[in-house]
């Protein structure tokens, strides 16, 4: 099989190698706008050719694989679109699903039914291709989100090619991706980064960090993640997304009250149900 990779990092990085390795890609082609990371991952072996238009990447390819920041994805199928091979397939690894289908459909016409939208539920906070494992999506999940005119045979072929890179795989609806994603993903990250801004403006930041013990550092651990990327996502998922962000609004509103009425009991009854939810539900993952 040809794969041309259209975002050469981590994640289009890691698929290949994994991909290769299951003897499933022959031929890999690859593009970025970072010319550098194009050279990179030819030097590392991750690609077997440099593309300079991600139309030349997807000439003869059997499957298009797009790894780009989301916000990049609908001018990738733009620019791919009238250079598909007649049976090849397309597939992206976007954090969000429902707009990145709405530019699928608009973009690709009639080719949309070989559009597989998917989500591989894995990554670290360093980005880029030198840091592409193939054995980064062992034991992961891959979820599609197909919708009604998604070929059900490119779906099949997908989700088996994401097996044999040791993912298990699931399937659920746009609307239910992004709403449980906006909820377990993208709102923790939104909430790392902006504790750290806000300690980071402070005029003892520096004595504050200093200090930061492993609480601190646990849950400002993907702070560390990349600005760009997860701008991307937050702004292609604003409506869930800002529904989580008004909940958890209203618990820490509670959260606030409960302080200043010195109301231990009430602080007590959400510390207990989050530690026992915590261990009961994420503990043995």
């Amino acid at each position: 099989m040809r794969l041309a990779l259209i975002g050469v990092g981590l994640i289009g990085g890691s698929f290949a190698r994994a991909a290769r390795a299951a003897g499933k890609i022959a031929h890999v082609v690859g593009f970025d706008t970072d010319l550098d990371a194009v050279r990179r991952a030819v030097k590392l072996g991750v690609i077997d050719e440099a593309a300079s238009k991600a139309s030349q990447a997807v000439a003869g390819a059997n499957l298009v694989m797009i790894a780009t920041p989301v916000g990049a994805i609908r001018q990738v199928l733009r620019d791919i679109a009238p250079h598909l091979h007649g049976a090849a397939l397309v597939t992206d690894v976007g954090s969000t699903k429902v707009r990145v289908i709405e530019a699928a459909r608009e973009e690709l016409a009639t080719a949309f039914p070989r559009f597989v939208p998917g989500h591989p539920i894995a990554g670290r906070e360093q980005s880029g291709v030198d840091h592409a494992d193939v054995a980064l999506f062992r034991d992961k999940v891959f979820i599609s989100t197909p919708v009604a005119h998604t070929n059900l045979n490119a779906v099949e072929s997908v989700e088996a090619l994401w097996r044999e890179t040791g993912c298990r795989t699931e399937r659920m609806t746009p609307e239910e991706h992004d709403g449980v994603f906006a909820a377990v993903s993208h709102l923790p990250h939104l909430l790392a980064f902006a504790l750290v801004a806000h300690i980071a403006t402070q005029p003892d930041s520096e004595r504050r960090f200093a200090l930061a013990g492993a609480g601190f550092r646990d849950f400002t651990r993907i702070a560390a993640s990349d600005a760009e990327m997860w701008s991307d996502i937050c702004v292609s998922n604003p409506s869930a997304i800002g529904n989580e962000l008004r909940s958890y609004r209203e618990q820490l509103e509670q959260l606030q009250r409960a302080l200043d009425n010195g109301d231990r009991a009430a602080l007590r009854r959400v510390f207990l149900q989050a530690a026992t939810t915590r261990a009961r539900r994420l503990t043995k993952r």
